[in-house]
């Protein structure tokens, strides 16, 4: 560890040092309309053919040698603007662009913000305006990040309002979410039909399956990074919206003498409201409802400096009555500095904190009830640095440091007044790493992006270690002995090197091809044998009994514009994925409130292989993409499936996603989304018993996910009326709106979230065969329809 941080402050001495001779043009991009900071817009000098792009904060920074130069600045979506720069001397120039908003709207998904994928370096990578997120058909005619992304290639889900999502065959908690830097452990408003993001405080969606940076780490499959906005420095607006299910409401303006803004948002369910008058177990206290609130704000103390507070609280609560139910929730804060310490050295300082937790609970007095309360939580500190050397380098690097409380469980139960305490030990860790990369354009044909990231984990008592016997594979075992630790002393400890590194080479200026490979280590477990992630999944730490998961990808890509415009853009992925100490369960692995639960974990390799096909039409009165996946997620556990891979559950051998919008006129737009997925695995019995005239299902092969589920498609579509720009004496509206109008499974398709076997209820004649049903559980059956009423001031 000592030597890592003598190459870091080696490192920055040479960066300082290098470059002497050279002046550097840097500065922030903005929104003309409202001072948001651009992330990714790009700076391009003439002539040169040297450029850069802005780091999520805005900011970029291009070193060349001194002259006259014409510099141009453009981002999606918004008129380029063009500065001639005398640039003899180190130069700071802020540039606001103008929004293109009064066009007719264009699809944003991109690879890197306005650098078309083609040109970047990164791949697997894959970023959703804002203003796109807007226009897909939603369910229940609501705007969500999560149900977006699962409209590309490479992302599914194993059922209808399943929480989380899956990336390339990982499973949901091998996916690292991130709220301005805050880890997010539970995704999910309404057990998965809607996500923990308010659409109208968010800025920036950014997915990475593969190729992530070095400055990541913590989790094998990928990379969902969510800004949120800053809020408007210029002028004081509303957003909100009326919906079938909830509305949300949203406030933001300038501060301290337009050195500062802030922006406040917030959302609630409304069905246990509206229902109450007529639903009496809702009028004696019972609750169904979810809310958050999302706020941030910022202060420039001077050009070099500013500082942002993000915060986050959501819950979702289901209670039968007063007394009985269940609840869950996150909470997330994020504190930041930012410093420009000269023109090529950039600095952010993070401190962040997250919190998960979910509470159960029944009983209707004192005397006879049963408690459950569980937590993550985290306290992150992060200094991260960005050097820009010259036009054809940008470096970065930084350190992070993560301390967590595990509390699995603090419960308790009584019975006729008699009270049993059955609460597990908190569990202390720290995750710490050290990174360093860079992004480096070796000539016009040939760019590389490279790091190196070393993560540290350390578990901590007091607690106690519990030694477990070698048994046949896939049979529980049982604690042999038991060690305990004193307060600070360390349980168990890893480390791991995670090298990554991308290369492009420019095949055509309308074509490249890229490649990649990536190392991950995670040492965070969410524990769920359920069909679907649930709010009761437990997360459990890496142990001297659980071992961090690894994880080894390897991509290689085909990139190419389309059209005369290079309205078109097609690209072709090839992926393998490798990972090592995946967890899966015994037979009937007893996962809630076990004190021996890593008894009941088996562990085994993991790996996954596809092709990604995606075109997309970016322009034009009728535009959209088509995605498709052929992929394949399989796991080898010994102790499952006779020692033989097996379908992961989450495995869906085809994936097909098509998108599309279309202008009907300046004022009325629709769109449609089709999905068509394979089924998902899932384990049948081969074989059953009958004892008194009790059915007993019995898997006699021992197989594990030996069926399919039938094909999951559905159609949704939505229309969208903007209302009148001018109003009635002919003069241009200040405040608009729209509305939006949905059908979502037009064609009332009964999608399978599972299928199960039961026998007929009615007593059978001794003598006579007992018959068995299977049943299909499907979560949506019919169409839904939905209108939405949104406004702006």
């Amino acid at each position: 560890m000592k030597r890592i941080i003598l190459l870091f402050q080696g490192l920055i001495i040479s960066l300082l040092l290098y470059g002497q001779d050279k002046a550097t043009l840097s500065g922030y991009l903005k929104d003309a309309a409202d001072g948001e900071v651009l992330i990714g817009a790009t700076v391009y000098i003439r002539g040169i053919g040297a450029g850069a792009t802005t780091n999520v904060y805005g900011f970029y920074s291009l070193t060349v040698a001194p002259g006259e130069y014409e510099v141009e600045f453009s981002y999606v979506g918004y008129s380029k603007a063009t500065r001639h720069v005398n640039l003899n001397q180190n130069q700071r120039l802020d540039i606001e662009l103008v929004s293109q908003s009064q066009q007719l709207q264009e699809v944003v998904v991109t690879g890197s913000a306005d650098m078309s994928p083609v040109q970047a370096v990164e791949m697997s990578v894959n970023k959703i305006d804002m203003k796109t997120i807007t226009r897909i058909p939603a369910f229940m005619g609501e705007v969500d990040v999560i149900r977006s992304i699962q409209q590309l290639p490479g992302v599914t889900t194993v059922g209808e309002g399943a929480s989380g999502f899956n990336v390339r065959g990982g499973s949901v908690g091998q996916n690292l979410i991130l709220l301005d830097e805050a880890t997010v452990y539970n995704s999910s408003h309404l057990l998965g039909f809607f996500s923990v993001f308010n659409p109208d405080a968010v800025k920036d969606v950014k997915l990475y399956k593969g190729a992530i940076p070095a400055q990541f780490g913590g989790r094998i499959s990928s990379l969902l990074d969510v800004r949120m906005k800053e809020g408007n420095n210029k002028t004081h607006e509303v957003n909100g919206g009326i919906g079938t299910i909830f509305s949300r409401l949203s406030v933001e303006g300038p501060l301290f003498k337009n050195e500062g803004s802030f922006i406040v948002a917030a959302r609630r369910s409304y069905i246990d409201v509206l229902a109450r008058p007529f639903v009496d177990v809702l009028r004696d206290g019972a609750r169904l409802n979810f809310y958050d609130l999302t706020g941030k704000l910022n202060y420039n103390i001077n050009k070099r400096n500013r500082v942002y507070l993000s915060a986050y609280s959501g819950r979702d609560n289901f209670f039968f009555d007063k007394e009985q139910g269940f609840s869950w929730g996150n909470n997330t804060a994020t504190l930041r500095w930012n410093s420009i310490l000269n023109d090529r050295l950039f600095m952010n300082v993070s401190g962040i904190f997250s919190r998960y937790d979910y509470a159960l609970k029944f009983g209707e007095d004192d005397r006879d009830y049963f408690k459950w309360n569980s937590s993550i939580t985290n306290f992150t500190v992060k200094p991260s640095f960005s050097y820009f050397i010259n036009s054809n380098n940008e470096v970065s690097f930084g350190v992070e440091s993560t301390y967590y409380t595990f509390e699995p469980a603090n419960a308790s139960g009584a019975s006729n007044g008699e009270v049993t305490d059955i609460s597990l030990p908190e569990k202390y860790n720290l995750e710490s790493a050290v990174y360093v990369g860079n992004n480096q354009k070796v000539n016009e044909t040939f760019s590389v992006e490279y790091g190196l990231r070393y993560s540290y984990f350390l578990g901590f008592g007091p607690g106690s270690q519990y030694l477990y016997n070698d048994t046949t594979a896939g049979v529980r075992r049982t604690p042999v002995e038991q060690v305990q630790y004193n307060r600070g002393e360390v349980m168990s400890r890893y480390g791991n090197f995670e090298p990554r590194v991308a290369v492009k080479v420019q095949v055509s200026e309308a074509s490249s091809v890229k490649a990649s490979y990536i190392r991950m280590a995670q040492y965070l477990h969410l524990i769920s044998n359920t069909t679907a992630s649930n709010p009761l999944d437990v997360w459990t730490p890496t142990t001297r009994n659980i071992k961090p998961e690894s994880g080894d990808q390897y991509t290689l890509g085909y990139f190419r514009s389309l059209g005369k415009e290079k309205e078109y853009e097609f690209s072709a992925e090839l992926y393998y994925r490798t990972a090592k100490n995946q967890i899966d369960y015994i037979d009937g692995a007893d996962l809630l409130i076990n004190e021996y639960l890593e008894g009941d974990l088996l562990s085994g390799d993991g790996r996954a292989y596809g092709l990604e096909l995606y075109l997309q039409k970016k322009t034009g009165r009728l535009n959209g993409w088509i995605a498709y996946t052929l992929g394949r997620s399989e796991l080898l556990v010994n102790g499952i499936n006779r020692g033989e891979w097996y379908p992961a559950r989450f495995d869906q051998t085809h994936n097909v996603k098509v998108t599309g919008f279309y202008d009907v006129s300046e004022r009325f737009s629709l769109s449609a989304n089709f999905t068509l997925l394979s089924g998902t695995p899932t384990t049948f019995p081969t074989s059953r018993y009958i004892i008194q005239d009790i059915l007993i299902p019995y898997n006699a092969n021992e197989t594990r996910n030996n069926v399919r589920l039938p094909a999951f498609h559905r159609l949704d579509v939505s229309a969208r009326l903007e209302g009148k720009k001018v109003n009635r004496k002919g003069k241009l509206r200040k405040n608009t709106d729209y509305w939006v109008f949905g059908l979502y499974n037009v064609y009332g398709r009964k999608n399978p979230f599972s299928i199960y076997f039961s026998q007929n209820d009615e007593r059978i004649p001794s003598g006579q065969a007992i018959e068995s049903k299977a049943r299909q559980l499907s979560i949506i059956g019919t169409v839904i329809p939905s209108v939405s009423y949104n406004f702006h001031f």
